[in-house]
């Protein structure tokens, strides 16, 4: 039950109805745009600027908060133009703001779940049974990180277990021993920020060593901190406790050896898996459910089956035309932020030449 400070009480409200009493925008302005773009993160942010700037009446819709998986990143240190580094936090806050100066419609805390093209206008539709459409839609999802998929790991969510990382979990690791899954930057840079707080991080990687996932001033900044010890060829194999994570059994990669060891906090970075199903039938995706655009789209030099135009699909365009794919959704992209902004940016010039084609 939630009691506003009106005194309405709301009984068991929705994650829409919530974000709408506490002044989110949920609700759209209009029911036809220039460009929709579905995804809050910093490709979908990128779409949002750029599609504003450029004079686009544009609308970004968010199923939880702008920022993605980059938002929970408590340091970003190789991002153009942040000599020292900027929060994943402040970097989506200030992206947000950019996008609403240049007039960016922002609906938060809606759920996509349906696409449909009807002949020029392609229309979004959300799990109340609602829908807006436009003339262009930049797909910007990005991935959910994976489950880790072992015993007890499940149980325990939320218990012990988390999938990122926030730092305003950072207290609660005080003196604690901390372990963290996973080998690329996201997991390098929670290890740096709760090293700061917990007695000891563990960092667990399946792989023989960083360096082919991680970026080197990460690798560098890990040597540095004497409470970071990571674990290479190392995987988890379970997890124990009962109302709380209290162990975890580790596994040699190589050996196949294990080990038990204490635990209260267990923070997991191991890739992401794209939330595509709600495109299927619709947009061409591949085994894993990412996006392919453009190039990936033709064999043999054949375009997808019903693609309609007499050309072929631009480089971050989808099967559908008109609907275009950014950030770490596409198929082949290059996990980095940077990357996906440029990406956004980039869909959005697309989209002024698909309009300017019609």
């Amino acid at each position: 039950m939630i009691i506003t400070p009106e005194g309405v009480v709301l009984k068991a409200p929705t994650e829409s109805e919530l974000a709408s009493v506490v002044g989110l925008s949920v609700a759209p302005e209009s029911d036809f745009y220039d460009l929709i773009v579905v995804g809050g993160g910093p490709a979908g942010l990128g779409a949002a600027v750029y599609g504003a700037s450029e004079g686009l009446r544009t609308v970004l819709v968010e199923r939880e908060a702008t920022g993605g998986q980059a938002g929970q990143s408590s340091r970003i240190e190789n991002y153009l133009g942040f000599p020292n580094g900027v929060s994943g936090g402040q970097l989506a806050d200030r992206a947000r703001r950019q996008a609403r100066k240049f007039g960016a419609e922002m609906l938060l805390a809606r759920d996509v779940v349906a696409l449909e093209a009807h002949g020029s206008k392609r229309v979004l539709r959300f799990d109340d049974g609602s829908s807006i459409a436009a003339h262009a839609v930049v797909l910007a999802t990005g991935v959910s990180y994976r489950s880790l998929g072992v015993d007890g790991a499940d149980g325990l969510t939320g218990r012990g277990v988390y999938y990122g990382s926030a730092m305003t979990e950072a207290a609660e690791c005080a003196d604690q021993k901390v372990y963290i899954v996973g080998g690329a930057n996201s997991a390098g840079q929670a290890a740096v920020f709760f090293a700061r707080y917990a007695r000891s991080v563990h960092l667990l990687v399946r792989g023989p060593s960083l360096e082919a996932s991680m970026s080197h001033y990460l690798v560098e900044q890990l040597a540095a901190i004497e409470n970071v010890h990571v674990h290479t060829c190392t995987t988890v194999a379970e997890a124990h406790g009962a109302d709380h994570l209290e162990e975890l059994t580790l596994q040699d990669a190589v050996t196949g050896e294990r080990s038990t060891h204490p635990a209260s906090r267990l923070l997991v970075f191991i890739g992401g898996a794209p939330r595509t199903n709600w495109l299927d039938g619709v947009v061409v995706r591949d085994e894993r459910g990412f996006i392919p655009t453009g190039p990936g789209l033709l064999e043999d030099g054949r375009r997808p089956h019903g693609w309609t135009l007499d050309r072929d699909p631009y480089f971050l365009e989808s099967s559908v035309p008109g609907v275009f794919v950014a950030g770490d959704v596409r198929a082949e992209s290059v996990k980095r932020v940077a990357s996906a902004v440029g990406e956004g940016a980039m869909a959005v010039t697309l989209v002024h030449r698909y309009l300017g084609e019609r």
